[in-house]
């Protein structure tokens, strides 16, 4: 398939001899309809019509067009689901002493190439079905023939964490100490569970556990196993930042011991940390997927953010995710729409210290920290869902809330989005427009993905007529384009009605990409946390970073923040100049 991508920021018709028309090849023979102008009075290329020769890409003076091939369909798939079923083309290389990263849009076969990875599904090459010796011949003169072999053979020990922790309390009852024994090697569950900072929670239920705990457990069940591969589905969900660190290094001890790991992730800054080379996963969302070759970890992030393979001339994405310089944003605000004095909220072994803040007109906030410092209860005190022990927050604002926790139900998601918001707003329609839900609107709740019902959540607070909107979490579960359309959205609504959005999250490229100012957490988890600020997002992103004694630098080709390994060069002459976060 031949893709021709014009960047229209660039097109200046008014100012060029439309090169792209006169010296196009199908125009000068009579195919006039090759090369037009639209409405806009920018180029615009007939694919079909589009003989690939680069011409207009050497001939525009603004550099704005782009010819690519795209590869579709190319052989025989991997695996199919039926005759007219979603299938992947291509398979990513698993490696002995190498953490292999996996990057792309939900519903592209991710989770499928894990499943077959780990024997819970046998590719069937694109037919009914496939034996052992078909697919391992399939991958003849790979390394990945060699571990089918094994795999097929029972030489391979596998272990596998899955994408939903939520449902581990609705699989299993009990304490976390029997979870894990059950799962893996007592002698390993000490050591594991001291690594993972969860020791405390083994003689708890698990259906008490919070969100970030559940992970903690998920991962614990999936290291106690003595494995040769280790298959980690999201491991970073519902982990504050520091955890998220302490997870990367604790997986990427694995490879360092020998041992294969492959991981799918869509925090970039985690992956980017984590891995030593990615595969690319593009095509269309429950339709197709095709993997891409191998790639170096940083290379590999980029080109997923620009959109092209360079290696492959393939381009998967018609626009790049740009992340702006924030010293060249300048944004204007209204006034404030609510003030707070010192705060407090006590319970029995839990004490929050709010210090004081305000939150102005067309303002988004973004609150970082660690887990369990109190977030949450700021949200709700916020909300009105619980009050200030001391110097209660007296606020007749109307606000619309997202929790972090979402529930499901049995009517259709057009029953639900009618039910809890308005469906004639502005704000629907941008929602749905920018988020593309139509598709699931007739589907119950109960069936939702994990994005999906994020996504149905985030659309149903958005779009109340309301004056502060408070987002708990949303990023959980969505892929990164879904990150980037959620901030776009936040930044729609608030240039539809001059509201305030509230937004906690811990993927700091999401949360840095979408905020205009930054609320810090501090504290003791589950013991006492304190709220500093509204800041700018570089003093609050600074100050955060500064107690967790990490530093990020900016990535010079996208801009994108990336974590310094700690005791890098790098990482020792920031922290010597105060300099936390470096974009």
């Amino acid at each position: 398939m031949r893709i021709a991508v014009i960047d229209k920021d660039k097109c200046n018709r008014n100012k060029c001899s439309f090169e792209c028309n006169t010296f196009c090849p199908p125009v000068r023979s009579g195919k006039e309809d090759t090369v037009v102008l639209d409405e806009s009075n920018k180029s615009v290329i007939d694919e079909v019509l589009c003989i690939g020769c680069g011409i207009c890409v050497k001939r525009c003076p603004f550099k704005a067009i782009e010819v690519v091939n795209l590869p579709e369909m190319k052989g025989s798939p991997i695996h199919k689901y039926g005759s007219n079923g979603f299938r992947v083309f291509n398979f990513p290389t698993p490696s002995k002493g190498k953490v292999v990263g996996l990057i792309g849009p939900n519903g592209i076969g991710k989770t499928t190439i894990l499943k077959i990875l780990t024997n819970q599904i046998k590719p069937n090459l694109g037919g009914e079905n496939a034996s052992d010796k078909e697919i391992i011949n399939g991958f003849k003169g790979t390394e990945t023939q060699k571990y089918f072999t094994e795999l097929y053979s029972s030489i391979l020990k596998i272990s596998f964490k899955p994408q939903y922790v939520d449902d581990i309390p609705k699989v299993f009852k009990g304490k976390v100490r029997a979870l894990l024994k059950k799962a893996g090697d007592e002698c390993r569950l000490s050591d594991v569970c001291e690594k993972l900072g969860i020791s405390n929670v083994l003689n708890s239920d698990v259906s008490e556990l919070s969100g970030g705990e559940l992970q903690k457990v998920a991962i614990a069940a999936t290291l106690v196993k003595n494995a040769d591969y280790y298959f980690f589905d999201e491991p970073m969900s519902y982990l504050d930042v520091n955890e998220r660190l302490k997870v990367s290094n604790i997986i990427k001890e694995l490879s360092e011991n020998g041992k294969g790991v492959v991981v799918i992730e869509h925090d970039l800054i985690s992956l980017d940390y984590l891995i030593d080379s990615l595969h690319i996963l593009y095509g269309k969302k429950s339709v197709y997927g095709i993997v891409s070759k191998q790639i170096k970890a940083k290379n590999g992030i980029n080109s997923y953010l620009k959109g092209f393979l360079r290696e492959e001339n393939v381009r998967f994405r018609n626009s790049e995710i740009k992340f702006a310089q924030r010293k060249a944003l300048k944004k204007q605000f209204g006034n404030s729409v609510i003030e707070w004095g010192e705060l407090e909220k006590n319970y029995s072994k839990f004490k929050l210290l709010i210090n004081p803040g305000k939150i102005r007109a067309e303002e988004v906030i973004g609150v970082v920290g660690p887990n369990a410092t109190g977030k949450t209860t700021f949200m709700n005190i916020l909300a009105g869902k619980i009050k200030a022990s001391k110097n209660g927050l007296n606020s007749k604002l109307k606000i619309s809330y997202k929790p972090q926790y979402l529930t499901q139900s049995e009517e259709t998601v057009f029953d639900f989005l009618k039910k809890n918001c308005d469906t004639a707003s502005d704000e629907f329609l941008t929602a749905r427009r920018k988020l593309g839900f139509d598709s699931i609107m007739e589907k119950k709740v109960s069936e939702l993905s994990g994005g999906e019902l994020q996504i149905i959540n985030i659309t149903a607070c958005i779009a109340r007529e309301e004056d502060i909107y408070l987002l708990d979490e949303p990023s959980a579960y969505l892929d990164v384009e879904q990150r980037v359309n959620i901030s776009r959205l936040v930044q729609s609504v608030l240039k539809l009605n001059g509201k305030t959005v509230v937004i906690i999250d811990h993927d700091l490229l999401f949360i840095t990409y979408v905020s205009d100012s930054i609320i810090v957490f501090s504290g003791e988890p589950s013991v006492g946390g304190v709220s500093n600020g509204p800041f700018s997002v570089d003093d609050g992103m600074n100050n955060f970073l500064k107690g967790l004694k990490i530093t990020f630098r900016k990535d010079p080709e996208t801009n994108r923040p990336r974590a310094n390994k700690l005791g890098s060069v790098k990482d020792k002459e920031q922290k010597r100049k105060g300099d936390y976060f470096v974009l």
